[in-house]
């Protein structure tokens, strides 16, 4: 096993894999920006070294400071975990001229999932179903609305190298396609350096469920269920539940073989998660891969009882899955949370400034993920998600009931949080009966 692991991320992800590490005995390497430097994963890491200032196109962006920060500790992998170089197919090359184990799939995989329009083809090859729409992204307005006008309105606009929400539009009639192409292309080249877009029929009220992936380098690859992340607020994931409580064995059989399907297809090795729009008829949709480590992955491991982290780890070393599609067994119902320093009241902006009061929940089948402690002050720089509360329960109801109880015991004073919106969530009728979709929060929630 590896002796020696760089995480090249920061907050509660870079401590939820330190925490693997140290469970693996492996020693391991946090790396900071100048801002980030009283940061619990900079404490909690065997080693720490500073890999640049707060802006994180010169720090956690910065390929060079990190794979220099790997060589200085003798870092035999680095693990990327979500977000800023997860995906980036440049590290990964770069780990392989250096001999550093990139803990994720190859630059292949990344390039070919993480081009949404490339994606799509391969997805269509493979036999998986996909969401009408453009056979090629494109930079042309006129071409994209021809597209629009032969899968008929509403569409969907969105970045081929998008992700977040950012580079994405919907639109309801051919008057406000053009303008809309021009903004949504203009947003995908600053957020991505990339203005290819493409077009796809909009599927009204769907449910945003994917489905976990793991694949080792001997062909193995498992499925280990479902998650609903549906509650969205402007495209990013706000709650999310595993599985998803509408979901029957056949239609959890047909998808799941799809999300096999859609690995296999471009020989995938790692964690990787497959994501499908579900109709309001049982009709699924291919919409994305993700091709690395997801915020929401604890959502899974207290269903399946499988640590994820651990099992990238073990993935990249070289070790063979130790666990077949048969022994994956769905218990229970889990819930998570995303916690937020930002201010509800006022659209939602973040937040930033030092935590005074702090009081993390407990009891049975409670769980939080967070970097945060008392006298933490939170960066203006980064994403203003500061931790994430999962709850397990025997079933949906536990889950629901055991959340409320957990948010109510969630003490954060010196700062703003989405906390009380949460709550709001967990006690609206329609989310109780299980009556969402992804525009769930606009209409049910925010708008009221």
């Amino acid at each position: 096993m590896f002796k020696k692991i760089l995480i090249a991320n920061r907050g509660e992800i870079a401590l939820r894999i330190i925490r693997a590490c140290k469970e693996m005995g492996i020693e391991t390497v946090a790396v900071y920006s100048d801002i980030d430097r009283d940061s619990l994963h900079v404490h909690m890491a065997d080693e720490a070294i500073c890999i640049g200032p707060a802006n994180s196109s010169k720090s956690y962006l910065d390929i060079k400071n990190i794979i220099t920060a790997a060589l200085i500790t003798n870092s035999e992998a680095i693990h990327p975990g979500y977000g800023f170089l997860s995906e980036n197919p440049k590290l990964v090359e770069v780990c392989k001229m250096h001999d550093i184990t990139f803990i994720g799939p190859d630059e292949e995989h990344i390039n070919k999932m993480g081009n949404k329009s490339e994606a799509r083809k391969t997805m269509i090859e493979a036999g998986v179903p996909v969401v009408p729409g453009s056979e090629s992204s494109t930079t042309d307005s006129s071409e994209a609305l021809k597209v629009a006008k032969e899968i008929k309105f509403p569409v969907m606009i969105k970045a081929a190298s998008g992700g977040g929400g950012r580079g994405m539009r919907i639109v309801y009639n051919e008057e406000e396609f053009i303008e809309k192409f021009d903004t949504a292309k203009a947003e995908a080249k600053s957020a991505f350096n990339d203005d290819l877009m493409y077009v796809e029929k909009f599927i009204e009220e769907p449910r945003h469920i994917e489905f976990q992936i793991l694949a080792d380098k001997y062909g193995n690859t498992i499925h280990l269920g479902e998650r609903d992340c549906s509650l969205q607020r402007r495209n990013q994931k706000v709650i999310e539940e595993a599985p998803c409580s509408i979901m029957k064995d056949d239609l959890r059989s047909k998808m799941g073989e799809s999300a096999l399907k859609a690995a296999k297809a471009v020989n995938y090795v790692s964690a990787g998660t497959i994501e499908f729009l579900l109709d309001k008829y049982n009709n699924f949709y291919f919409i994305e891969m993700n091709t690395r480590i997801q915020v929401e992955h604890p959502v899974t491991e207290l269903i399946t009882g499988l640590d994820l982290i651990k099992e990238q780890i073990r993935i990249a070393y070289g070790e063979k899955l130790e666990v077949s599609q048969d022994n994956i067994k769905i218990n229970g119902h889990a819930i998570e949370c995303r916690i937020n320093a930002e201010d509800t009241d006022k659209n939602f902006r973040p937040s930033p400034g030092t935590i005074e009061d702090l009081l993390i929940p407990g009891g049975y089948g409670t769980r939080i993920d967070s970097h945060i402690y008392s006298g933490y002050k939170i960066p203006p720089t980064y994403d203003s998600m500061i931790g994430k509360l999962i709850v397990w329960g025997s079933n949906r109801e536990e889950a629901i009931s055991r959340m409320k109880r957990a948010l109510d015991e969630t003490i954060i004073t010196g700062i703003h949080t989405n906390i009380e919106f949460h709550k709001q969530i967990l006690e609206n009728e329609s989310f109780v009966k299980n009556k969402i979709d992804t525009s769930f929060l606009e209409k049910e929630i925010i708008s009221r």
